[in-house]
């Protein structure tokens, strides 16, 4: 028995072995026990993480997936999650304790697994995983890039984020009509922000959805005084400023409010 891929999914079951272990080696396993694959499919890559000698967990939406991992992977049975990654409360499995986070994502709903990473960063110290390769290069893309956006922004103030290979269509059932992208997301020793947190996200996400223009105008929203606006900083665009250069903007903001 094999799965048939699910379009509404997003699912392309990747078939080559030796990418699949390629994949389980990023993972340094070091400052975690539990590592959670999303998506498994069929287990390619899930055969290698069990493997290691952290606990391999899955979280599958497709009952279809379910019942061949239940049938193929007996051992793995009482960790297998039926459930929407998105959705589910993960405290219910780990209880607050660290876990990494590994997976062929589904290219749909990749850059929401991304957030929802980051909105659980006290628990995940590494995070490991295929991508479209273009939304990885993302991810990973440093300020001046046109491909520098609020993913690469909010994902690169908690993470070290590293580009690690590209892999082509052809290993997959059924191919996607780009290049994948594995990438590599390390959390920082120091991840708190010396600014407010939630403002942080507002001011880059407010700065981001009117990309080609200064932030002197596209952060309006913000009230800012004519003292503050006069800051060069306001002259530049988002795509501009560095990580730090946006935690300062942040701290500008938040003093200028008070």
């Amino acid at each position: 028995m094999s799965v048939k891929a699910k379009k509404h999914l997003g699912q392309h079951f990747l078939k080559d072995e030796n990418i699949a272990k390629k994949i389980a080696d990023t993972l340094s396993l070091k400052g975690y026990d539990d590592v959670l694959e999303i998506g498994p499919g069929m287990g390619v890559l899930t055969k290698y993480l069990l493997e290691k000698e952290t606990t391999t967990h899955v979280v599958e939406i497709d009952t279809e997936s379910v019942e061949y991992l239940k049938n193929n992977y007996l051992h793995l049975a009482n960790r297998i999650y039926e459930k929407d990654f998105l959705r589910y409360d993960l405290n219910l499995v780990f209880k607050g304790k660290p876990f990494a986070i590994i997976g062929n994502f589904p290219y749909n709903i990749s850059s929401q697994i991304v957030f929802k990473t980051l909105e659980m960063r006290e628990q995940i110290p590494e995070f490991s995983g295929m991508f479209q390769k273009e939304v990885a290069l993302r991810i990973c893309s440093k300020e001046g890039s046109k491909v520098y956006g609020i993913l690469s922004v909010l994902t690169q103030a908690f993470y070290d984020a590293e580009y690690l290979f590209t892999v082509p269509p052809s290993v997959f059932n059924p191919p996607p009509k780009v290049d994948s992208g594995v990438l590599l997301l390390k959390r920082k020793e120091n991840f708190s922000l010396p600014c407010d947190e939630k403002l942080f996200f507002r001011v880059v996400k407010t700065g981001f959805q009117q990309r080609r223009k200064t932030l002197r105008n596209s952060l309006k929203i913000f009230n800012l005084s004519d003292n503050l606006k006069a800051n060069t900083i306001f002259g530049q665009r988002p795509e501009q400023l560095s990580v730090a250069q946006f935690i300062e903007l942040t701290t500008l903001i938040e003093n200028n409010v008070k």
